[in-house]
């Protein structure tokens, strides 16, 4: 296996930390549109299996020119999701199996946004699904943490816990602190800003896919090892457009807790235009609002000093379980800033989403894993997954995951 990962970001650079500790893969070729932070990375690992290239993400042909010039055999997108539909073609061009851990843009309905569905996360990829089927060649979307793991996690309950799933309901919470910054997200704010102010998509299996207001539906989740009850929110993700095509969930929601200040700051951002991504024209310079606003802010791959604190994805399914009686199970994994830090220098949050794609490379190499189309990772086996993740270092990636009983919901 020879594997290019497109990005050196946080994302990209902690997938490449991971990496070096594992011996499935023969090459890893990173690259960026800037040569010198791949370049930077590849000094850093010390490892004669890791090269460093540039390319530009934009265009597909650059990309798929990049595989065949180092024979790359898997793509792992690591850039913002802006660049998905570039790669996601490169790769197909260069028959190349590809992976990413977030999914072509959606586009609110033009008229009535929050009453109608308009273009979903994700459709623009699946509109291809034929395409790569009939070749023969596999993409799989959305293996990061969330999306990723969580869906992980939805196909592990399905098969091995509920008989019958009421709601899938994805909930990410943590309680990271940045040590002296008023204000300084642990993710892309690009990204960020992208899915929490589109309009959140919830899916029911007898209404289909719906949305409604940004921050919608509040409710207090108590999460595990110490991070406690968050406030979470309905956003905009993929897991809610991946998992009713593999589960026969009835109901599949996702709640991120942001917190009042979070909330409040992409309110103000909302209501000023900074967060929209056509260019406006600054002292004679075509700029994005948005971009500026990530250019404003620190970029959350050099926080990991300076952060401490846990951060968790999981799911909450409820219905009925195997023996037939009312269930109610929270699946997740945490992972804490100390230990990712100290581990492979890449702060907890970035991390967390980086090893999943990893793994999935991982069971790809060895054959666990196969198929063609474009899949999500609910089409796949979830247990040879999670025993990789869970089991000890070297054979595995010795990160344990959980699993907690919660109180049944209240019927009315």
């Amino acid at each position: 296996m020879r594997i290019l990962i497109i990005g050196a970001g946080g994302v990209g650079s902690a997938a490449a930390r991971i990496l070096r500790r594992r011996d499935f893969f023969d090459a890893v070729v990173i690259a960026d549109y800037d040569p010198a932070r791949p370049q930077a990375l590849v000094d850093e690992l010390r490892d004669e299996r890791f090269s460093a290239a540039q390319v530009d993400a934009s265009n597909a042909g650059s990309v798929a020119a990049l595989i065949r010039e180092h024979g790359a055999t898997h793509v792992l997108n690591a850039v913002d999701p802006r660049f998905v539909m570039p790669i996601f073609d490169g790769a197909f061009a260069a028959e190349a199996t590809y992976l990413d851990m977030a999914m072509s843009l959606s586009q609110r309905h033009p008229d009535r946004p929050y009453e109608e569905v308009g273009v979903k996360l994700g459709d623009e990829q699946f509109a291809k699904e034929g395409e790569w089927k009939d070749a023969g060649r596999l993409a799989l979307v959305g293996i990061g943490v969330e999306p990723g793991l969580s869906d992980v996690f939805a196909r592990y309950a399905e098969d091995e816990l509920f008989d019958e799933i009421d709601e899938l309901g994805v909930r990410d919470g943590a309680n990271l602190v940045v040590e002296g910054y008023d204000f300084a997200p642990s993710f892309s704010i690009w990204t960020t800003i992208e899915e929490c102010l589109n309009p959140p998509v919830v899916f029911e299996r007898d209404k289909g896919w719906f949305v409604t207001e940004p921050f919608s539906e509040p409710e207090v989740f108590d999460f595990p090892e110490g991070i406690g009850p968050v406030e979470c929110v309905n956003v905009e993700h993929e897991e809610v457009l991946l998992m009713p095509r593999w589960t026969k969930a009835k109901r599949v929601t996702f709640k991120y807790g942001l917190g009042d200040e979070f909330i409040e700051v992409l309110k103000v951002l909302n209501k000023l235009g900074l967060d929209k991504t056509e260019p406006l024209t600054v002292k004679g310079v075509e700029v994005s609002p948005r971009d500026v606003v990530a250019a404003a802010l620190p970029d959350p791959a050099t926080l990991g000093d300076k952060m401490t604190g846990k951060t968790c994805a999981g799911v909450w399914v409820t219905g009925t379980g195997k023996d037939g009686q009312p269930r109610s199970t929270y699946l997740y994994h945490v992972a804490d800033n100390e230990q990712t830090m100290r581990e492979d220098n890449s702060q907890a949050v970035v991390w967390q989403t980086a090893i999943n794609p990893v793994i999935a490379l991982e069971l790809l190499a060895r054959g666990t894993w196969s198929g063609a189309g474009v899949l999500g990772p609910e089409a796949f086996d979830a247990k040879p997954f999670l025993d990789l993740l869970a089991a000890a270092q070297p054979e595995g990636y010795g990160s344990p995951w959980g699993m907690r009983e919660q109180p049944l919901p209240q019927q009315g």
